[in-house]
């Protein structure tokens, strides 16, 4: 056993809001020196030998206008990609630059299209900005489809239809972690690509609507699909009190299910405001890891880290 999980186990994680606090406080900035108010920051993603960071455009609800998801991509590029550790993550040739120049991807996501208004010319732009995973919603309903706290628990709409063959079209990763469960599986039934749920976990040990049922998890292990696994604490457990062991356990619970293939991280740092104990930003990552290690052989570990991860993504980005 490793003493230090660190050098061996890079880390790919799948989602966090650090864009949101950026767009919220003019004063951020995408640094070591704002550490005590953003948790993913330059220093801690070297830290936890970050292979990629996803980082979500997130606009809330309340804030309707295109504008603010255009000033959430400026500060993608503004920020975060004028770090020189940082690298932007359009195409699979990305990824093996990143990785041959140590670098930590950056790539790009969309959480929730309500800011979209069914404008596909949008959807279009922003794949070209850099854009590649989407979920349509975040919590409630849009013109898409039904989040999963919406109280009528709806699936797609019919533009929310045309909106997932649209994203099928340009080769746009779908994100199921904030739909309906109806939503889900109409969706499901739609695509002929692969989607993923980038931070949820398991109901069956937590009942939280943003959970995902057993029947869900077997459903995107069988398409060989991505589960990941996310920090929010109750999401974790039922009173929200959580420790390394108890995400530990989420994890064990999917690959019993027999998705240790299909298992990957989806932090949700800076977009919760409670911690798993121990685990508040990447540097704690390998707390995690060394957790996994007393459990799971070495290879698996390397696959939850970073390897199955990296390994969709290369088979569903462009290639060039």
């Amino acid at each position: 056993m490793r003493e230090s999980a660190t050098p061996a186990f890079p880390i790919a994680d799948f989602h966090c809001d650090v864009l949101w606090k950026l767009l919220k406080h003019d004063e951020l900035l995408f640094d070591d020196q704002s550490e005590s108010l953003i948790d993913v920051t330059p220093g801690r993603l070297q830290a936890s030998q970050a292979l990629l960071q996803t980082f979500a455009v997130y606009v809330s609800p309340r804030m309707t206008s295109q504008a603010a998801i255009w000033k959430s991509i400026d500060l993608f590029y503004e920020h975060v990609l004028k770090h020189p550790r940082m690298h932007h993550i359009r195409t699979a040739a990305d990824l093996d630059y990143a990785t041959r120049h140590d670098r930590t991807g950056a790539l790009l996501s969309l959480e929730g299209v309500d800011g979209l208004q069914g404008d596909f010319t949008m959807l279009r732009l922003l794949f070209h900005l850099g854009v590649r995973a989407v979920g349509l919603t975040w919590n409630h309903a849009n013109w898409a489809a039904d989040g999963v706290m919406e109280p009528r628990q709806g699936g797609l709409t019919v533009r929310g239809g045309q909106f997932v063959d649209e994203c099928e079209r340009l080769g746009i990763l779908l994100d199921v972690s904030h739909l309906t469960e109806r939503g889900f599986w109409e969706l499901a039934d739609r695509v002929k690509r692969p989607f993923i749920a980038s931070h949820s976990n398991a109901k069956a040990l937590c009942s939280h609507a943003r959970n995902l049922t057993d029947d869900q998890l077997k459903a995107l292990i069988a398409i060989d699909g991505r589960i990941g696994i996310t920090y929010v604490p109750y999401f974790v457990t039922e009173d929200g009190n959580a420790t390394i062991t108890d995400v530990l356990r989420h994890i064990e619970h999917v690959a019993a299910l027999g998705g240790a293939e299909h298992l990957m991280l989806g932090s949700d740092f800076d977009g919760i405001e409670q911690y798993v104990q121990s685990l508040r930003h990447p540097a704690d990552v390998p707390k995690l890891v060394d957790a996994m290690l007393r459990t799971f052989p070495e290879k698996v570990v390397t696959d939850i880290t970073s390897g199955n991860a990296i390994r969709f993504l290369k088979e569903h980005l462009p290639a060039q």
